[in-house]
């Protein structure tokens, strides 16, 4: 079984950037696709962005479209999830997720990871 952990988040001001970074371990993360995703207090789960197990395809929300990069180092076993341009909106809990396809739906994803907290203030 594939055990995730993301890290990298923290309080910022609007406009100020955060990478958050999400390691696996058990696993390969090689043999997944990988996808963000983030909720809200009181909000469902929204899906960020994702990539496909060889980096060769990604794909985002149209709210994070321009702002957020998504990547992987598969030999470091980690994803990426740069957030340049960061809005009061995307305060939320982030959560990284594998699954066999990058897909848009988190019902599609297997393993999730326990999230780590993004915090804009404005």
């Amino acid at each position: 079984q594939v055990q995730l952990i993301e890290s990298g988040g923290g309080s910022v001001q609007a406009g100020h950037s955060l990478r958050l970074s999400c390691t696996a371990s058990g696993g390969a993360l090689s043999n997944y696709a990988v996808g963000w995703f983030r909720q809200a207090p009181g909000k469902e789960r929204d899906f960020a962005a994702t990539i496909r197990r060889d980096g060769g395809a990604t794909y985002y929300a149209d709210s994070v479209k321009g702002r957020f990069t998504i990547s992987r180092d598969n030999a470091k076993n980690t994803v990426y999830l740069q957030m340049n341009n960061l809005k009061p909106e995307d305060t939320a809990v982030y959560y990284c997720a594998v699954g066999p396809l990058p897909m848009s739906s988190w019902s599609q994803y297997t393993y999730w990871g326990q999230g780590t907290q993004v915090t804009v203030s404005s």
